[in-house]
């Protein structure tokens, strides 16, 4: 299970770099975009995926997170201020998480 947790920190950081390169660039410009309803129709018609998870970037973009239990597909997306959704990331084998912290001076 902690392959999984680095994995998804490992997209979670490629993630945060791919969401500071959007901010210079016009969400329209990128692939794989579209309006926000478009994209969540979208996801959830193909491939069953409802939204799991979602952020505030420091930039007003919302980061979000949806998957399917069923299909255990997933993908990660990120809208811009002006509505415009893009595609960040995908694939599969998804995997619901609920870790807490160890208590303070217990290794993770």
């Amino acid at each position: 299970m902690s392959r999984g947790l680095t994995a998804f920190a490992a997209i979670v950081a490629a993630f945060l770099i791919i969401l500071a390169m959007a901010a210079a660039v016009d969400a329209q410009q990128l692939q794989h975009c579209a309006p926000r309803d478009e994209v969540v129709e979208h996801l959830a018609d193909k491939y069953g995926e409802t939204r799991q998870s979602m952020g505030l970037g420091s930039n007003n973009a919302v980061m979000e997170v949806f998957a399917s239990a069923e299909t255990r597909s997933w993908t990660i997306t990120v809208t811009m201020t002006n509505g415009i959704t893009s595609l960040v990331a995908s694939g599969q084998a998804f995997e619901e998480l609920a870790e807490v912290l160890p208590p303070k001076g217990e290794p993770l």
